[in-house]
């Protein structure tokens, strides 16, 4: 070997573009930037770094320059997680995505038994390991793990930051109790592979994920997340003390026999919802839309890490 391919082999051969959101979680990404890069040049990757300073970026820098590097990484909380891989999605890339997770209560992560740790995700990414995940399609959006309404669905994107850097999951509660008197009940209708559902609702949710907005479990046993099937789940309004104490111990047992919860599995879903109410897409707000089709995109998220 001469020196010149001695040189070579020391270089990166592949190229990747970390996508940094600064804000996200206690802000820690901030501090590991460098040993990030160094982590994903051991790996083999010559590393572009780009850094979000608004809602979008993400999904521009994904869509629009994604298609130009062998893997796009981002490191932020779930919402950072969604808006990069819409980009993909937008600009239909095959083109692998690698996720440091650094947010307040990542249930993507908690889901697909991903590291928290910083560098041990790096770590992981830099590894290659992939495995292919379904992703949902929402009208003409995207999402990684859930889209939801009503009470719950808000808090990831009303919490207050700083208070979410400093208490984690514990912030969720506390805004929760706070808005309590959100909580209202919504007439929709969700027709699922042909079966109408409707009812008045004070929760809803359409996911992939064993955990939603980080305070309700699904049961590991029922959810796979590269099968083509949507998990449904739909909280009933309760109209007394008694109703509400059963839905609470539902959600908290997962025994989802009580006849104030629906769950159940469908792979397409045509969604009516009143005017104004408001659905959040992996637990960031996305407006209001009476009705949209929801299908899954089967294996469409190619995960490395």
């Amino acid at each position: 070997m001469n020196s010149l391919e001695q040189i070579n082999q020391h270089f990166p051969t592949k190229t990747a573009m970390l996508i940094i959101n600064p804000v996200s979680g206690k802000k820690l990404a901030l501090r590991y930037v460098p040993q990030m890069i160094r982590v994903l040049m051991d790996g083999g990757y010559l590393v572009t770094t780009v850094v979000t300073a608004g809602r979008g970026d993400a999904t521009e820098f994904a869509a629009r320059y994604g298609g130009q590097y062998d893997l796009i990484c981002c490191t932020g909380g779930d919402g950072t997680l969604n808006e990069t891989l819409s980009g993909i999605a937008r600009a239909n890339l095959d083109v692998p995505l690698g996720y440091i997770p650094c947010g307040s209560t990542n249930d993507f992560a908690a889901s697909h038994k991903l590291s928290t740790d910083i560098l041990t995700a790096a770590r992981n990414i830099a590894s290659g390991r992939q495995t292919r995940y379904d992703i949902g399609r929402f009208g003409e959006q995207y999402f990684s793990y859930v889209a939801a309404f009503g009470a719950f669905s808000w808090l990831s994107y009303t919490t207050d930051q700083n208070l979410k850097n400093m208490l984690g999951h514990t912030a969720y509660i506390l805004d929760g109790i706070k808005d309590l008197p959100k909580i209202k009940p919504y007439e929709v209708k969700l027709t699922a592979d042909g079966i109408v559902h409707e009812d008045s609702y004070i929760f809803g949710a359409i996911c992939n994920s064993t955990s939603i907005a980080g305070t309700i479990e699904l049961p590991e046993t029922v959810v796979n997340t590269c099968d083509g099937v949507f998990e449904v789940l739909l909280v009933k309004n309760p109209r007394t003390l008694v109703e509400l104490d059963q839905i609470v111990r539902c959600l908290l047992t997962q025994d989802y026999t009580c006849p104030y919860v629906e769950f159940f599995q469908a792979r397409d879903i045509l969604v009516e919802s009143p005017p104004g109410m408001r659905w959040a897409l992996d637990g960031e707000r996305s407006g209001s839309c009476e009705k949209a089709i929801v299908r899954p995109i089967p294996g469409f998220l190619r995960l490395q890490g």
